[in-house]
């Protein structure tokens, strides 16, 4: 394979389109309301027009609005006129309707804005070609550009050259804490071991996150690209994928993309013909929460029990059987493609001064429009919630979003003029975590709520260190304690102290930020806690 060889699979699936796209959702939301089957009775409805000719059916990842599901997209381009339609909640009966309306009829079909800030708003680069592009067609992806930036990196950059584009762009790690992506890279290719590895994570935990499902179900070729860019930059010969069991969909489409890429020579020994060699291997993870932490994660695929270690030594120094490992999650992989071929400046030129790029996000809770966006870094939350999102479903008001995940915080609406960036949410008390928001309205109490969180990290807690599997289980009894008009003020100083506790001496990130969503409800919303202690 090489670049001629590229641009020609690219040439042939770019004339073999045809004038006009349907585009159908077949992401796991979709799916589960039935849209392969709209796929197919659109499929018919075509033929039956006779406008096989004119018409493209294609399956297609994620499309961000999954509250509307199924969607289908009409492209028209040689329309000047509303050339793109939304169709939302389509079911296999509304077929014929969409086809009629596409030969100038009427439709009672529900169509989308597609000019609504949802979308608008949004800034596309790890979700650069999703719910565009057919997720298990390696054709497609090269077709948009995908694998170019290998092949430049492969036959034109040193690997230090790498390192150091990613550095300068500025990337972030997208998994939870934010560390420089470049810095972390640099250190695992100065790291010395016969052997080094690459490793994404894939195991994403929070309660309402399903950002990395919905790039690996919608565009996997770009993680896996994303990846073997990693491995050249660093020295790594193997790279793992440890994405969770309960993501059948995202395992089996990547499983198809790795087994494409190898066909081609993308993936395996001597990849565009260079020297470089590298594989990919799949790990499915049971579900522990857990095993989202980096150590554990590592203990897991070396067929251990997933529980953390202590660090120092960090994964880039002894990480996978004790060599020097990169790990990094789905998002950071994903942004790399595009990092390369658009250059560190372009990369670094969006976001704020401290917060590079972009941050895809899962928008969930009580809000009108939940799904997935991926939005500018320094976008405030209130163009994200009020303006993206439409507000609090059946017109009721915001009275907090949750950040974070379970490590997270729950923000107040007074503070929803706050740039989303990584500093900004950790002053609020909150994090950004891999991306889960959740919207609460105003008959939430935020009591329930650090009790819910407070249950899931009890329940997840690995139980090696005492703070973790022992002060949880007191701390979710203190707040139903609470929450069941039992307490005494003593009993909410108890909280604070053991929560405090917790914190600093736990030994993994679980432990450390399980009392997040106490500390952070107690400051904003500590009189509902009052009111529950003085009934």
């Amino acid at each position: 394979m090489d670049l001629i060889e590229l641009k020609e699979i690219a040439e042939q699936e770019r004339q073999s389109d045809k004038p006009i796209q349907i585009r159908c959702c077949i992401a796991a939301g979709c799916i589960s309301v039935n849209s392969q089957a709209v796929q197919q009775q659109i499929e018919a409805a075509v033929k039956a027009s006779g406008l096989e000719n004119e018409v493209q059916v294609s399956g297609v990842g994620c499309m961000g609005l999954c509250c509307q599901a199924p969607l289908v997209r009409v492209d028209t381009p040689s329309k000047t006129e509303n050339p793109s339609q939304l169709y939302e909640k389509v079911t296999p009966d509304d077929a014929a309707s969409i086809i009629t309306a596409l030969q100038g009829g009427e439709t009672t079909v529900q169509r989308g804005d597609l000019t609504h800030p949802f979308f608008t708003k949004q800034f596309a680069i790890a979700l650069e070609n999703t719910g565009k592009i057919n997720p298990e067609r390696i054709q497609a992806y090269i077709a948009a550009d995908g694998y170019q930036g290998l092949f430049q990196v492969l036959r034109e950059m040193h690997p230090s050259t790498v390192v150091d584009t990613i550095t300068r762009s500025g990337l972030r790690g997208r998994g939870g804490a934010g560390y420089p992506t470049g810095v972390k890279w640099a250190t695992v290719a100065k790291a010395k071991g016969e052997r080094k590895f690459v490793i994404c994570n894939a195991d994403e935990g929070d309660p309402g996150a399903f950002m990395d499902r919905s790039v690996l179900e919608s565009d996997p070729h770009r993680v896996i690209e994303g990846m073997i860019i990693a491995a050249y930059a660093i020295g790594a010969s193997q790279g793992y994928i440890y994405i969770r069991a309960e993501y059948p969909l995202a395992t089996q489409r990547l499983q198809i993309a790795i087994s494409q890429a190898q066909q081609l020579g993308l993936l395996g020994s001597h990849i565009f013909d260079s020297p470089f060699d590298f594989r990919i291997d799949i790990r499915v993870g049971a579900g522990a929460y857990v095993c989202g932490e980096e150590t554990s994660l590592m203990a897991s695929i070396e067929g251990k029990r997933g529980t953390p270690r202590p660090r120092p030594p960090y994964p880039a120094e002894s990480g996978l059987w004790g060599f020097p490992t990169l790990i990094n999650n789905v998002e950071t992989f994903a942004n790399v493609p595009w990092i390369i071929r658009h250059g560190s400046e372009a990369f670094a030129n969006i976001g704020t001064e401290k917060s590079k790029g972009t941050k895809v996000f899962s928008l969930t809770g009580n809000i009108c429009n939940m799904g997935l966006i991926e939005v500018p870094m320094g976008t405030t939350l209130r163009q994200i919630v009020e303006e993206m999102g439409g507000g609090v479903a059946n017109g009721g008001t915001a009275k907090a979003v949750q950040t974070g995940g379970a490590s997270g915080g729950c923000i107040p609406a007074s503070a929803f003029d706050t740039p989303v960036d990584y500093e900004s949410l950790t002053e609020l008390g909150s994090m950004m975590g891999s991306g889960g928001m959740i919207v609460m309205d105003e008959t939430i109490n935020m009591v329930d709520i650090a009790k819910f969180f407070m249950e899931f990290c009890m329940d997840e807690s690995c139980g090696k260190c005492i703070p973790c599997r022992v002060g949880t289980v007191q701390l979710y009894q203190l707040l139903s304690k609470i929450r069941e008009g039992q307490a005494s003020m003593a009993d909410l100083n108890l909280l604070e102290e053991l929560s405090d506790m917790v914190k600093h001496t736990s030994l993994c990130g679980l432990g450390q930020s399980a009392p997040n969503p106490v500390f952070s409800t107690l400051r904003y919303f500590r009189d509902e806690y009052l009111a529950l202690i003085r009934s």
